[in-house]
């Protein structure tokens, strides 16, 4: 059971926000979803990342109704689920990885499936295996600040909130004061995986919310592909998300771990 000076000694030392002090520009955050391709793949493809220059890694908890997710990860999702993975048994996987990864980890999913868990047990949890931080995109902010805040920030997670390009400015200041970590800037309000490329429409977007003077850094996700896109984002924001483009990566043939080492370096250098 981890105590109470060891929670607060962990959010003193966030590793997103230690991330963000030492690297704040063209950080590179990539997601994957737990269990895909295959069952036991999870902290395989955490090393693989780390060891090819990832700076943040956010793990996708498997869910049947992926809302905010193209058909990519929506499939990875399907494929993850056929393959066993729950909650409880992504939890099992990430026991003991902070003896092998020390970058930043992220878990995003809806939150159906971590109320079923039980929202204490899941925190503690997460605390006891070092997650830093949490996405889930279907938590209202009212609910967020009523009921989750507390036992997120008792156990040292921070929460990241979403914005889009039809986010009020209201809206966005809210979810500043509310947020920490990063906010998640979603680059169109499309699924995740929809487009490939940055319209000059989202650059005027990008530039209105830069030009708010916001205290959280931003990362850009939703249509970040490759080295042109994340080059693109990181003139706009403190970096970006891949997720749809990584998990084809873990789709194809051959050695996963070499395939990962090429995607990312290719975005990267």
């Amino acid at each position: 059971m981890t105590n109470q000076k060891e929670i607060v000694s962990k959010a003193e030392m966030n590793r997103i926000e230690k991330l963000f002090q030492t690297k704040p520009n063209r950080v590179l955050n990539v997601y994957f979803t737990a269990g895909y391709p295959k069952l036991d793949d999870t902290v395989s493809i955490l090393k693989a990342l780390e060891a090819s220059g990832a700076d943040l890694i956010e793990i996708g908890i498997p869910f049947s109704d992926p809302v905010a997710d193209g058909p990519t990860i929506q499939a990875s999702n399907d494929v993850a689920l056929n393959n066993g993975m729950t909650l409880k048994l992504l939890m099992e996987q990430l026991k003991d990885v902070r003896q092998k990864v020390s970058v930043p980890i992220v878990l995003m999913g809806y939150i159906n499936p971590i109320v079923q868990y039980g929202i204490e047990r899941f925190c503690e949890d997460c605390a006891a295996r070092g997650i830093d931080g949490l996405i889930l995109p279907d938590l209202p902010m009212f609910e967020y600040l009523e009921v989750y805040k507390p036992i997120f920030e008792k156990n040292g997670l921070l929460n990241t909130f979403l914005i889009t390009p039809q986010t009020s400015e209201a809206r966005i200041r809210e979810i500043d004061n509310n947020t920490s970590g990063f906010i998640y800037m979603v680059s169109s309000a499309s699924t995740t995986g929809a487009k490939t490329g940055i319209s000059e429409e989202q650059e005027a977007y990008f530039k209105r919310v830069n030009s708010m003077g916001l205290k959280n850094p931003r990362l850009i996700g939703f249509g970040i592909s490759n080295k042109e896109t994340f080059d693109k984002a990181c003139k706009n924001a403190n970096g970006a998300i891949i997720g749809s483009a990584f998990i084809k990566v873990l789709g194809q043939e051959g050695d996963m771990e070499a395939n990962i080492n090429e995607f990312v370096n290719g975005v990267i250098r």
